[in-house]
């Protein structure tokens, strides 16, 4: 790529060029101000050429042609350094004003979008001004040539009086540049003098007399004519305006070059062509040509460098100086310079390289440091415009960068517009991170330039190959903080923004954080609340930030908001947060629960135990909702389905993600019901996108109370990274669909949370051609809504939490219908029967344990392997039994904790509605109770043949209580079945000493067995031996006239039938072996409320192995 093409060519050729003083009376500028522009400005927009085509000769005589030139002028007055604080100010209002064109709502940019964008894309375009400016805070300095006017433009009136003495009296001395008085340049430059000519004071005869009188004086080559103004039907406008760049100067009401028609844009076009072609580009050359002799004659060759040198020899020992020894324009050293700038000027490089070159070492020996610099700086320059030796031309940028930096504050300026130099070289050669380097060091002790300088270096970073994105966020924030100490709030908050997506999704938790926070504060300052509010929201569940920072970013969040005055809806509010996983719907169909322990059951395990007592599944389809699925349109045939009337409940995890304590109030959930099913299509929510539910969330809090439902509202308070489970209801009043859409809550008074629970998204996508599979009751959140029914509610009086292994208790169920409708058909089933027990109505009001008492004519203590009736495991109700509104149902039940270890009973009724309108036929109430069982007594038998008897048998009664605490009285020991008898060997007071066994007490006992089969074979002896004889034994003591309890009758009959076929698998149904229970009493004090009975049952119980027992 040619050089002068890049944007550094493009600058250089826009800045190194030659400089033409203006002179001018104050007659010619009050015709110009006609147009609202100083006389300079008119003819400035027509000094740059692009086919310029001047042919030109290098001091060799190489023939070239110049396409493009461009002329500075420059009033006198302008001639002269520029005051640095004025500059300051002028950039720095010149940034305010950029800032404030910032679009400052819309969304920051995507890391993705700028990596496909080009440089000028992403790049605010106001850096390129930024960076011409500070290169132009040091023209006109001494020791550089190109900034030295190179002609005199001398302009006067043809209103003026004696106009040719005005022509002399304008170059007079003490009106020109310090630069010409003091002699750092050649005050013989070249002259050029101009007749201006109002068109509108009159004809221009006089204005051509008074050419002719220039000429005569001045000679006829140097002289000319222009005529202005010549719009004489009003203000001329125009489409394309050369003049535009000034229209910033001006009130919006003044029309600038109102006055200059086509016809003067042409002839100033013509004049500065003429100047530039016939007049300063000859003189320049005629001087490059002179200059270049007088060099060549003193400094070039063997001679004058032996010469030069030993002249110079010694100065190394001089004391450094920034600006080194004075330099006059006839020194050599100047003449130099001059010809190396004419050289560079007139694009003849490799002229000015070699005197570049042979001036860097006399500056270089002479300490004149500045001077050094500064051609170093034109050095590398010039081998980027010849395009040669890239490594030199930065070596030679670095070094006058370095040099201008160890001169010190007095040549920062200098050094800046080096680096500027400097770094569009390396961006042309795509060194981007180089580039970013150099910016780097360009920060100084000016705050607003630095940030400036950071911003640009992060975008050199996002540009390199690869890019370097971390190093490019980094950058705009450094840049963000040096902005906001200028209190360029504006321009602080676009970098820290376009730095947003640089540090979303990785680890840098903290920088983050820092930036949104930042945004936030910057936002409120500006009085844009909104948008402060969204980038705190950022920030809140900060969980890795320690708790001063929380409270900090939490305080000032809600300063911010309260500030506002009004409420802030924010959608997926951070604070706490909302575990969509931990999303538990329960609700209640034909399925009803009668407590939240028993809705976390596995649906398979009540539908196991449910399988004998509810309807086949064809009849389900065709009776349980025979009704209402015509109501049902065809798209919700899958919904769930809830009764009105009733809560469908809703269990979300809210977690605190800060280590301070939060409280949120007024949770609960966002539905919508539509009444009526008829048009269920378009009755339910559609939510597409975040947009759709805050409309929603909009449109419902605008609307008046919704009638159709009731909504639960619970206060949570959150410790410290606390997390809770809360459990949120609604209750629909009428039939139609709901739709839970979400949950909302309050964080303060002024900000509301909301969250979408998203139901469309968690509906599983089947594949074109899969069988569907079925959605688990919780994935959809949309019900059918159908008409009240009756439901049962149940529950157990005095469950106890834990009791002791062995413990036989008598409980009541109880069951309630708060409808109107009554209830019928009613059955129940127990997953347990050795645990739970349905007992008989006629025990309910009976004393316990009285009722287990053996009475006198009952009948003999013969318990089989199980009647008929236990063969049922689901129980029927009578079926007269109906439960209507006010009049519960209450039934007894017998616990007994067969085995120590924690139990979980399920009971589940099953009951149908009397009137069969309702919509459903049948309903199922589910009981779930969990009991903790531990160890009491622990019991074990022996059986050895008698020595003595045949048919009679020793039996070894080992017991040993093994609780901490719990004393236990011995009442009975049974050997069940008729075929036994049971009899003591020894007094009971003997067995039992202390009659009672306490807690880690064991005691061994024997007994006689007789087998009474033999006996019972023998009919004379049928009527004279009682068949309970031998078969219970009271342990108690001996002048005790408790009664035995009966072992043949439920509850004790039943259980042991259930505890038999419990332990008959291991035992494979010996026919020998026996059965025993031990009935037992806690030993507590006569103030105990609650009676208690123990049972403890050993089955299958073998004899020693003999051999020819004759059995």
């Amino acid at each position: 790529m040619d050089p002068a093409n890049t944007p550094l060519g493009k600058m250089l050729l826009d800045e190194i060029t030659p400089v033409v003083m203006v002179l001018s009376t104050p007659l010619v500028e009050e015709a110009s101000l006609k147009n609202h522009l100083s006389f300079v400005q008119m003819l400035s927009p027509f000094c740059s050429f692009n086919n310029i085509d001047v042919p030109v000769r290098t001091a060799s005589d190489q023939p070239y042609r110049l396409q493009k030139f461009k002329l500075r002028l420059f009033s006198a007055s302008d001639i002269r350094l520029p005051n640095l604080e004025v500059a300051k100010e002028r950039l720095k209002h010149f940034i305010s004003q950029a800032g404030d064109k910032d679009d400052m709502f819309s969304d920051p940019p995507q890391i993705s979008n700028l990596l496909a964008s080009s440089e000028s894309e992403i790049q605010p375009s106001w850096f390129q001004f930024f960076n011409k400016e500070l290169v132009r805070t040091v023209s006109f300095s001494e020791h550089e040539a190109f900034d030295h006017p190179v002609a005199c433009l001398l302009v006067v009136s043809s209103k003026d009086e004696q106009p040719i003495n005005r022509f002399i009296d304008l170059f007079n001395t003490d009106k020109l540049p310090s630069l010409l008085n003091d002699g750092a340049m050649d005050p013989k430059i070249l002259k050029h003098y101009l007749l201006v000519h109002d068109n509108q004071d009159g004809s221009p005869e006089k204005a051509a007399k008074i050419l002719t009188e220039m000429k005569s004086t001045f000679g006829s080559n140097e002289c000319q004519l222009l005529c202005i103004n010549s719009s004489h039907d009003g203000p001329v406008e125009r489409q394309d305006n050369p003049w535009a760049p000034y229209e910033s100067d001006v009130s919006p009401s003044q029309c600038v070059g109102c006055f200059l028609n086509v016809d003067d844009s042409n002839e100033i076009k013509d004049l500065m062509q003429d100047l530039s072609s016939k007049h300063i580009i000859p003189y320049m050359e005629q001087k490059i040509r002179f200059l270049n002799q007088q060099v060549s004659a003193t400094r070039k060759g063997f001679r004058n460098q032996i010469k030069n040198l030993w002249w110079r020899k010694g100065k190394e020992d001089a004391v450094d100086s920034p600006d080194g020894p004075m330099y006059t324009f006839s020194s050599i050293e100047s003449q130099i310079r001059v010809l190396g700038d004419y050289a560079f000027m007139l694009r003849d490089y490799e002229l000015a390289l070699s005197n570049y070159r042979l001036i860097s070492t006399d500056y270089k020996l002479d300490k004149a440091w500045k001077r050094y610099a500064g051609v170093q700086e034109m050095m590398g320059l010039t081998f980027f415009m010849l395009d040669q030796s890239r490594k030199e031309a930065e070596y030679c940028m670095e070094n006058a960068f370095n040099t201008y930096l160890k001169i010190g504050s007095l040549s920062q300026q200098n050094a800046t517009r080096c680096g500027l130099w400097w770094v569009e070289m390396l961006k042309t050669r795509d060194q981007y991170k180089e580039a970013a380097v150099v910016y780097f060091r360009l920060c100084s002790e000016e705050p607003l330039h630095s940030a400036v300088f950071l911003e640009q270096a992060s975008y050199c970073y996002l540009l390199s190959k690869p890019p370097m994105l971390r190093k490019f966020g980094f950058h705009l924030v450094l840049s963000g903080d040096r902005y906001k100490k200028c209190d360029q709030i504006k321009h602080a908050i676009r970098t820290y923004r376009s730095s947003v997506s640089v540090f979303k999704g990785i680890m840098w938790g903290h920088i983050k954080d820092n930036v949104h926070f930042r945004i936030g504060q910057w936002y409120a300052i500006l009085g844009m609340d909104d948008l402060a509010v969204k980038h705190m929201l950022e920030v809140l569940a900060c969980s890795h930030q320690p708790k001063t920072t929380q409270e900090l970013f939490l305080r000032d969040f809600l300063q911010i908001v309260q500030k506002t005055g009004k409420t802030f809806k924010v959608l997926k509010l951070q604070l706490p947060q909302v575990n969509i996983s931990s999303l538990n719907v329960v609700f209640e169909d034909h399925r009803t629960y009668a407590s939240p322990a028993a809705a976390t059951v596995r649906e398979s395990l009540w539908q196991s135990l449910e399988e004998d007592i509810i309807p086949s599944l064809s009849n389900v389809r065709t009776n349980w909702l025979d009704l209402q699925s015509k109501l049902i349109p065809k798209n919700y045939k899958e919904s769930n389905v809830c009764v009105a009337g009733e809560a469908v409940k809703v269990d979300i995890e809210f977690k605190n993600p800060l280590q301070i304590p939060i409280s949120i109030s007024r949770v609960s959930l966002i539905c919508e019901l539509s009444a009526g099913s008829d048009d269920a299509s378009s009755s339910t929510v559609e939510l597409q996108n975040d947009d759709d539910f805050k409309n929603l969330i909009t449109n419902r809090d605008m609307s008046s109370d919704n009638v159709s439902f009731t909504l639960s509202e619970v206060d949570v308070f959150l410790g410290g990274a606390e997390t809770t489970v809360v459990q949120l209801t609604v209750t629909p009043k009428v039939e139609g669909v709901l739709q839970i859409i979400g949950v909302r809550w309050k964080l303060s008074s002024s900000v509301d949370g909301f969250h979408n629970f998203e139901s469309n998204h968690m509906k599983k996508k089947n594949a074109k051609g899969r069988r569907k599979s079925k959605h688990s009751r919780s994935d959809n959140l949309k019900f059918i809504v159908i008409k009240s029914l009756p439901k049962l509610e149940g529950f157990i009086h005095s469950v106890p939490e834990k009791v002791y292994a062995g413990d036989l208790q008598r409980l009541v169920l109880e069951l309630r219908n708060q409808s109107e409708f009554a209830v019928k058909n009613l059955k129940m089933k127990v997953s347990h029967p050795r645990f739970l027990n349905i007992g008989n109505q006629k025990n309910l009001n009976s004393e316990f344990p009285a009722c287990l008492e053996r009475k006198t004519n009952s009948d003999p203590s013969c318990v089989g392997d199980g009647s008929s009736s236990l063969s049922q495991n689901v129980f029927l109700f009578p079926e007269d039994t109906l439960i209507q509104e006010g009049t519960p149902l209450l039934w007894p039940v017998w616990l007994w904790a067969a085995i120590p270890g924690d139990i979980n009973l399920y009971i589940t009724v099953y009951y149908e509605m009397a009137d069969i309108s309702r919509g459903m036929r049948f309903r199922t109430l589910r009981m779930h109770f969990n009991l903790q069982v531990v160890q009491s007594l622990d019991l074990s038998f022996q059986i050895s043949p008698s020595p003595s008897r045949l048919h009679e048998f020793l039996v070894r009664m080992d017991v040993v209580n093994k609780t901490s605490s719990e004393s236990f009285q011995v009442h009975q020991l049974s050997s069940v079945g008729c075929q036994w008898e049971i009899s003591l060997l020894q007094p009971v007071d003997t067995i039992f000493p202390s009659q009672s066994l306490m807690a880690g007490q064991s005691l061994s006992c024997f007994f006689m067995l007789k087998s009474r089969r033999k006996s019972l074979i023998s009919e004379d002896k049928i009527s004279t031996l009682s068949p309970v004889l031998g078969s219970d034994v009271g342990l108690g003591p001996e002048d005790s006239k408790r009664p035995l309890f009966d072992v043949s009758s439920s509850p004790l009959a039943d259980f042991h039938h259930y505890e038999r076929l419990h332990q008959e698998m291991s035992h494979q149904g010996d026919p020998n072996a026996v059965d025993f229970i031990l009935i037992s009493r806690p030993l507590t004090s006569g103030d105990s409320e609650t009676p208690h009975l123990f049972s403890h049952h050993a089955c299958h119980c073998r004899q020693v192995p003999y051999q020819n027992l004759g059995f």
